[in-house]
């Protein structure tokens, strides 16, 4: 199979990166260490391409109850400007994938969806759409998505916008997006991401994304280009879910501590219609509530020793196999070895000592609080 590639392929290869196959993209892994990346995005700020990620345009009158319908959450209710985690479930409750959604007008929606599962959200999109008035517009071919990430990130881009759009960018909140000009370039600007840091993510057309790339890339000196290896362990230690690890088909929002994406009362942002995956949504939250007895958690576990648990390692107590990992590696942060697993709900206490199976020999783990790591500022 071909992989296919971003639109900054290029220049990753001109950085000496290491690729990987990632979802059927060719994707850089790493360019030199994934650990010095890591620390970058911790302390200076890291550069991201992450143009492998869906793009969904959804615009008409009813573009707003047409996405209350088609995902779990409440999208009518956030003003423009601001955005949303939600997921797209089965009628079984199912995850087909958790993704962003920002309002930019009224009647105006980007979706933007991972990007192993793109595809199968459009196609999902285009049968929920039938009763309503809206146009969707996959333009995820056309468009690059570049993340500048970590706590120098904001005075970086600072020197790369106009004077009088600087104030736009320092009042960004937090799940917030607005269009500003970068290094001459007119970008969508979201403050978003998946590393646990303050940082942005800029969307912009393809044609563009190389000088955008390197204008972030040579803006400072404190700017790392960074890989999918660094991404992963910075998104764990913030406890953010992976599809394909954390989320999928198999499993509901509620096991997956997802619960109160789910737009279902009691919750202030119950909404009253009719959405895909509701009744058994609703059936799965009222059994969950009932007694969690022969039900899983997704918790979080942090070493005691210096071995590392992996996804899929069994998790053990007295011998016995009450769980798996799904996601787990020393945190270069902490300097402890974290992993989120799925455990029976009577093993998920904080404070409950846990063993995982690894390779043959029982490892000591104790379930902790998450996320594993939260920024001070």
């Amino acid at each position: 199979m071909t992989l296919k590639e971003t639109a900054l392929h290029a220049e990753h290869a001109k950085l000496g990166a290491s690729f990987t196959d990632f979802g059927g993209w060719d994707m850089p892994l790493k360019y030199q260490s994934e650990l010095a990346e890591h620390h970058a995005v911790r302390q200076g700020a890291g550069l991201f391409d992450l143009s492998h990620m869906g793009e969904i345009w959804v615009r008409g009158p009813q573009a707003a109850a047409f996405l209350d319908y088609a995902l779990v959450g409440n999208l009518s209710a956030i003003a423009v400007g601001k955005a949303k985690y939600s997921l797209i479930c089965n009628p079984d409750g199912g995850i087909i994938d958790d993704l962003i959604s920002y309002r930019r007008a009224e009647d105006v929606y980007l979706v933007v969806p991972n990007a192993g599962n793109a595809d199968a959200v459009y196609a999902e999109f285009v049968k929920r759409a039938e009763s309503f008035d809206v146009e969707l517009d996959n333009v995820s071919a056309q468009t690059s998505l570049i993340a500048l990430q970590g706590p120098e990130s904001e005075r970086i881009l600072l020197g790369l916008v106009p004077a009088e759009q600087a104030e736009a960018v320092r009042e960004l909140k937090y799940y917030a997006a607005t269009e500003v000009t970068v290094a001459g370039l007119p970008v969508l600007l979201a403050r978003t991401g998946y590393t646990g840091e303050d940082g942005f993510e800029l969307y912009i057309d393809n044609a563009e994304a190389a000088r955008l790339w390197n204008s972030l890339l040579t803006a400072d000196e404190a700017v790392t280009p960074c890989g999918l290896a660094s991404r992963d362990s910075l998104r764990l230690e913030a406890a953010m879910p992976l599809y394909g690890n954390e989320l999928g088909l198999d499993g509901n929002p509620f096991e997956a501590g997802l619960g109160p994406v789910v737009s279902l009362p009691p919750a202030k942002t119950a909404k009253e219609g009719d959405f895909v995956g509701k009744d058994a949504l609703a059936k799965i939250k009222a059994e969950r509530a009932e007694s969690l007895d022969g039900k899983r958690v997704l918790v979080g576990l942090q070493g005691q020793g210096r071995r590392a648990a992996r996804g899929h390692y069994p998790v053990v107590l007295d011998g016995q196999n009450i769980g798996e990992v799904t996601s787990g590696l020393p945190s270069p942060t902490l300097g402890y070895p974290v992993a989120l697993a799925y455990v029976d709900a009577e093993h998920s206490e904080v404070g409950t000592e846990l063993q995982v199976d690894l390779r043959g020999k029982a490892e000591p783990f104790t379930v902790v609080a998450l996320p594993f790591y939260k920024r001070t500022k």
